[in-house]
């Protein structure tokens, strides 16, 4: 019976953050909700479908802790290159919380820091669209690490380690080149073209590739260059406390 429960809500928390909060993204563009009023409502959802994962018992404070200081820290590794266009590695600490505490909290991330980061490149209808993409980024690299795809706890260099640094690295990369890019360029497209024709959202794809390549770039020597030590700190967090098991 704890079996079936546990695989009901990690389901239903999956419906709500690839169902509902895509649709409230849609709402909020299609009914031009103000934009802190709709980043409220997809937060919220976030975080009912992280409680709902862990239901059996509530999150301990220490939990919630750690992910308020890595959505920090994903938050400042945006600003820190914010002279930079488009090199922004904030989606590898996002990736790396999915792959260290699980989906949930990958999308709570992901999400949570679209919207804290664009107090400080400003608020807009793409908000809502970021915090989505964003947390797509931080599930999906939390869903590779729950099917053994990513490696939660890489080996060392000298243990043919590079393998797994690299599959990191290669997996940032075509996230945002294949996934999280796309998501942000149909919030271009639906923002500021004119027209609503395939020859609009060719023109607007194509152009967004080359700042996909410069965006997952950043998160690739990100993971190169901190993937590893990261995720060991986090998995000795986790280990340590017991932290995010159901």
């Amino acid at each position: 019976m704890n079996s079936f429960n546990e695989k009901w809500r990690f389901w239903l928390s999956l419906i709500i953050m690839v169902v509902l909060v895509p649709l409230a993204v849609w709402l909020s563009s299609r009914f031009q909700l103000r934009y802190y009023l709709s980043g409220l409502i997809i937060i919220v959802l976030t975080i009912a479908a992280f409680f709902l994962h862990f239901e059996s018992r509530r999150p301990q404070a220490r939990e919630l802790v750690i992910l308020a200081v890595l959505s920090a820290l994903a938050v400042a590794s945006r600003a820190a290159f914010i002279a930079v266009p488009h090199f922004k590695p904030m989606l590898a600490i996002v990736m790396l919380t999915g792959i260290a505490f699980g989906p949930e909290a990958g999308f709570l991330c992901g999400a949570i820091s679209g919207f804290a980061s664009n107090f400080i490149f400003g608020q807009g209808p793409w908000t809502p669209w970021q915090m989505f993409a964003y947390g797509i980024g931080g599930m999906l690299a939390g869903l590779f690490a729950m099917w053994g795809i990513l490696k939660k706890a890489p080996r060392a260099w000298r243990d043919k380690g590079w393998m797994d640094i690299l599959g990191l690295a290669v997996f940032g990369f075509l996230c945002i080149l294949l996934v999280v890019g796309p998501l942000l360029d149909t919030s271009t497209f639906f923002t500021v073209a004119t027209s609503y024709d395939a020859a609009s959202a060719w023109a607007v794809y194509m152009a967004g590739v080359p700042v996909n390549c410069v965006h997952g770039t950043a998160v690739a020597l990100t993971m190169l260059l901190f993937g590893k030590p990261l995720l060991d700190r986090l998995q000795r967090i986790k280990v340590k406390y017991g932290m995010m098991e159901p």
